[in-house]
């Protein structure tokens, strides 16, 4: 059962990443661009949580997982202070 929470939070992580995608593809609002990159980078983060704690349990990727999320945030945080209009 937890296994089927961990998929479930990866699929929605995927689906939202994808839907923020496409829009950036219609509307070239670069904000869904770089909110579309993060939850990509969410997605394989909790696939890989995924894999750490129910595939392969006697092998930590707690490292990776760590490095995963960090990425994602911190590309959501860079796309938020890049595209900052300037006055």
């Amino acid at each position: 059962m937890e296994g089927f929470v961990y998929l479930l939070c990866a699929a929605t992580a995927l689906t939202c990443g994808l839907l923020l995608l496409r829009g950036y593809r219609k509307s070239r609002t670069r904000l869904l661009l770089w909110c579309g990159l993060c939850f990509v980078i969410l997605f394989a983060e909790n696939a890989v949580l995924f894999v750490d704690l129910v595939i392969v349990p006697h092998i930590d990727l707690m490292l990776l997982r760590r490095c995963l999320s960090l990425a994602a945030v911190s590309l959501l945080l860079f796309g938020l202070i890049w595209d900052t209009p300037r006055r």
